[in-house]
């Protein structure tokens, strides 16, 4: 929340330059031009130590001057060298400019990903990087054998790493993005669909306005892109969108389609495919039908897992989880054995399409998803044991109440 209040104070600043006529460029109130100038006076009226504002218009006058460009990038080094990152007790409250400074870098982090007047630039940050790695590690250890990779050899993975890293950190970053509108409370009212303030119609923006232009542009640069590589990024937006609708939709007590539950469970990997068709791009080799029949297969199997074992904490924090879904659609005592046809029914699509395999890789992918489940602490999933459906909340409103008023955390549910 501290995050989209200081989203609101700088656009408040940015209302106000350009209710003066101060704003850079008057077109577009969140140029980075603008977005600068409004940091700046947020930082200016900030109060440190028994500075007025007229002595610090005195002192900002007489310091820009001797301003430059080659004195900032000496200033810049300087601080990544950590020659100037010791706190000292200043007496200026720098809390709040800080705050600030970094809602600046994020947002222009936003704006290049999606809004850069260089359209060529897509961008990542190194937290999205840390978050995708777990993804790309699994990636790695279950797709490689499908392309004859050995992913014990540090030459096959390091060949394709750059791309597929950068690509699934982007996504990463957009996925966070999309969270954070899941997570935006709005009194009742759908967020589409009812009255939202600033910060929650600038994630929107973010996030609605084809975001991944800029990665597509840096992949055709690179000639990697293809039609089913476009197709499988313009379905990852559709997931957003479906997500953001039944999340909604479910928190605000509105109707649920079972379909569109399942067209989100079966898009939710969406990432994987991609780069699994950019690793087929980057080896020159023609996508194995076959293959990508069996992969998306089993990912909607790995989804469900996920869904079933995340199942009490994705409730408390308004994530989409097939059985939250089903629970509303056929209520709670029908939804355990819906949710059982159809993972039996994909059960059988999975064996059926497992046979087809080279033997050696069906041992290994087999192999692999016994060793996946013990990592991740399941006790259920696809092809290695029994599934286990937990019991289903049947008032979400009321666990996450409870949840949120014991403060230690060690609540149970009956």
């Amino acid at each position: 929340m501290d995050e989209l209040m200081q989203l609101e104070q700088v656009q408040s600043m940015l209302d106000f330059m350009g209710s003066r006529g101060l704003a850079k460029c008057p077109t577009s109130s969140d140029h980075p031009s603008n977005r600068f100038l409004a940091n700046l006076m947020i930082f200016l009226i900030q109060p440190c130590g028994k500075l007025d504002l007229d002595e610090k218009c005195s002192l900002v006058c007489e310091f820009v001057p001797r301003l430059s460009a080659t004195l900032l990038e000496e200033a810049s080094l300087w601080l990544c060298r950590g020659g100037a990152m010791k706190e000292e007790n200043s007496g200026c409250q720098q809390n709040l400019f800080g705050k600030s400074l970094q809602l600046s870098c994020d947002q222009m982090t936003y704006d290049n990903l999606l809004q850069n007047d260089d359209k060529n630039l897509a961008m990542v940050r190194l937290d999205s990087m840390q978050d995708a790695n777990s993804t790309l590690e699994d990636f790695c250890r279950s797709y490689f054998m499908f392309h004859g990779l050995d992913v014990r050899k540090p030459q096959s993975i390091f060949k394709y790493l750059p791309i597929l890293s950068f690509t699934e950190s982007y996504i990463y970053q957009l996925d966070r993005m999309n969270e954070k509108l899941l997570q935006t409370p709005t009194n009742g009212e759908s967020v589409f669909g009812g009255i939202y303030d600033k910060d929650t119609q600038l994630l929107i923006s973010c996030i609605s306005k084809n975001p991944f232009r800029p990665l597509m542009t840096l992949l055709e640069l690179k000639g990697l892109s293809t039609h089913r590589i476009r197709e499988e990024l313009r379905q990852g937006e559709e997931y957003w969108a479906l997500e953001r609708k039944l999340c909604h939709a479910l928190v605000n007590k509105e109707e649920i389609l079972v379909e569109d539950v399942m067209k989100a469970i079966h898009l939710k990997s969406f990432d994987y495919r991609v780069m699994n068709l950019l690793l087929y791009k980057l080896r020159g080799e023609k996508v194995e039908e076959l293959h990508m029949e069996f992969l998306s297969v089993s990912e909607f199997l790995v989804e469900v897992a996920d869904d079933l074992y995340d199942y009490e904490d994705d409730v408390l924090e308004n994530n989409f989880n097939v059985l939250r879904m089903f629970v509303r659609i056929y209520g709670a005592s029908t939804a355990p054995a819906m949710l059982a046809k159809c993972i039996s029914e994909a059960e059988d699509k999975y064996d059926s399409l497992l046979k087809s395999l080279d033997p050696c890789l069906s041992l290994s992918y087999q192999k692999r998803c016994e060793e996946a489940t013990k990592e991740g602490g399941m006790i259920s999933g696809h092809a290695h044991g029994t599934w286990n459906i937990p019991t289903v909340i049947i008032d979400e409103e009321l666990y996450r109440s409870k949840w949120k008023s014991n403060s230690s955390g060690s609540w149970l549910p009956p």
